[in-house]
Parts: C-alpha cells; sequence; structure tokens
C-alpha cells in the first residue's frame, strides 16, 4: 500500500468518476484503475462499486477513504512540521493571548516581533486562558501568552515580564486624592471583577481574600474596558493591570490610578509553548524580545 494509492482513492471518492479522478492526479485513466484495484487486492475487499455512469464506495470503501484522509493529513503535518523547523523564520506562528492582555500588549511586541522576522506570519488569537491551554494542548496553536501559574507539564515556560496591579477609583473618589495606598487599606472595600472565565478575576480576587476587601457581587463586567468604564461613571472601583492604563490606550476621563505602596500585587507573564514543538529556538528568541518592553510600561507615574 502506498500513499499515491490513498491519494486515488481519494480522488475517484471526491469525483465518483475515474476519468475524472485520473484527470485530477495527471495520470491515465488505467493507470488509476489498476492501481486501485492493486489496493482492493491487499486489503482483500472491494472499495468501489463500478457502473456504467459512475463509481460509488461500498460500505469497506467508504470507512477506507475515512482513514485515508486521516492519513495523508498526518503526512501533510509532518512535511509542515519538517519544512517549519528548517524555514522557520518563514513560516507561520500561531500565537495565543488572553483578552486582558492581548490589546495591551500587542501592540508594543508585534512590531519588535515583525522587525526581527520580516518573513515570519504572525496568525493571533485571543481567547481565555482555559482555552488557549487547551487549543496548545491539540496543537493548533504553537505558543500562547499566558499567566502564571500553569500547571501542564507539557509545555515549556519563558517568563517575560511581571505586571503590578493598579487601583482604579472614579475622581470623586475618598482615594482619589492619593498617589499610593497599602494592600490592607482594601479592606471593607467592594471591587468590581470580571465574569468567570477570566483568568483576571482568579487574580483579583487574591488580592480581596488577602486584603480583606470584596466582590461588588451585583456587578460582573465581560470585559476590562466594561470594567474601566464603569469607574469612570463612578459605579465602583477596581483593580487594572499596569498595561491596560498605557498607550496606545486612551487615558479615561474621571479615572484615578493607585499603585500599591507594599506588597505589590501583580501577575507574571510567561510564553508558553509544548515541550516536543519543533519551533523551540524561534519561540525562545520571540520571549527574549517580549522581554525586551521598556521599563516604563510596568512603572506608575504621576
Amino acid at each position: 500500500m502506498t500513499l499515491r494509492e490513498l491519494q486515488y482513492l481519494l480522488a475517484l471518492a471526491d469525483t465518483r468518476s475515474f476519468r475524472r479522478a485520473a484527470e485530477l492526479c495527471s495520470v491515465s485513466q488505467p493507470t488509476l484503475s489498476t492501481q486501485i484495484r492493486k489496493l482492493e487486492e491487499e486489503l482483500g475487499v472491494a472499495l468501489i462499486e463500478r457502473t456504467p455512469r459512475k463509481a460509488m464506495l461500498t460500505p469497506a470503501g467508504r470507512d477506507a477513504v475515512e482513514r485515508a484522509r486521516r492519513i495523508l493529513t498526518e503526512v501533510d503535518q509532518l512535511k509542515e512540521a519538517a519544512r517549519r523547523s528548517r524555514f522557520a523564520e518563514g513560516g507561520a506562528l500561531k500565537l495565543g493571548v488572553f483578552p486582558t492582555l492581548g490589546p495591551y500588549l500587542l501592540p508594543h511586541v508585534v512590531p519588535l516581533i515583525r522587525q526581527r522576522f520580516p518573513e515570519l506570519e504572525l496568525l493571533l488569537f485571543e481567547e481565555k486562558s482555559a482555552n488557549l491551554i487547551q487549543r496548545l494542548n491539540l496543537g493548533t496553536l504553537d505558543a500562547a501568552f499566558l499567566a502564571l501559574p500553569v500547571h501542564d507539564s507539557h509545555f515549556h515556560s519563558e517568563f517575560l515580564f511581571e505586571e503590578p496591579f493598579l487601583l482604579a477609583v472614579p475622581g470623586t473618589h475618598s482615594l482619589a486624592r492619593r498617589d499610593t495606598l497599602g494592600v490592607a487599606e482594601l479592606a471593607g472595600q467592594n471591587l468590581m471583577l470580571l465574569e468567570e472565565g477570566h483568568c483576571l478575576r482568579d487574580q483579583a480576587l487574591d488580592v480581596c481574600h488577602q486584603s480583606g476587601a470584596r466582590e461588588k457581587s451585583e456587578f460582573r463586567a465581560t470585559s476590562l474596558e466594561t470594567l474601566r468604564q464603569m469607574v469612570a461613571a463612578g459605579v465602583g472601583i477596581t483593580l487594572l493591570p499596569m498595561l491596560a492604563t498605557r498607550n496606545p490606550v486612551p487615558p479615561a476621563q474621571n479615572i484615578h490610578l493607585l499603585a500599591f505602596s507594599d506588597s505589590r500585587p501583580s501577575r507574571q507573564i510567561a510564553l508558553l509553548w509544548r515541550k516536543t514543538s519543533a519551533l523551540g529556538q524561534l519561540l525562545h528568541q520571540v520571549a527574549d524580545i517580549c522581554r525586551g518592553l521598556p521599563d516604563d510600561l510596568l512603572t506608575l507615574r504621576h
């Protein structure tokens, strides 16, 4: 059994015609017919029901076609992986990022990656962290920006930077007269948080538990931008990751930002990929580029 014979079988299944299948495979009709016969003899079962008007698949033929498609897809992926390992900088790189990081990190790092690898095609996917981890494991992503910790022994993790959290309050809030506060001063405050499924929600809840703050339970936002606008409207206060307060994000009116003066709540951002990935060398270089963010992006200035 050869890959060519499987290709002939798929062409015949798709066209239902020996003539059209032969044209599709750029061979003569007798050649294709002979190869199909050889495949049937090797398998010991008829795959094609031959009628005067068309060729139809037998039940065994339908099963064989499904298996042949999977085999040929795997072969194509094998060839692509080999090609990318030789010419990684000229291929495509599928990068995932979670929603509370992507819009704020990518404008800074994508131009740097493109400058270093002008032939590399970047394909960016924004999804919640759990989906990114699943897609990494399935192989539909090459790497993903994630917040640590990620408990999966199949991944290699490259720490990139630590991103502090800021407290965002309306301009009329009593804390708006200050530039810093201690974490313990959040005790008794009600914080607006994101809905379930966002890793930023879990990180903010950790800060609440440490400080004695509570969630504003009657409100859960679907996005970071909704949280920002609710603060600007005077609805409440929240935690914002620092990159979400930097250019190119336009400054929101009626929002005052406070840094934490003591334990500095933060999240650790890393680039993760499968330990078995053929793109490891390229991804190490991408991680180095992402570590080169200007220091002032992660420092609050008043």
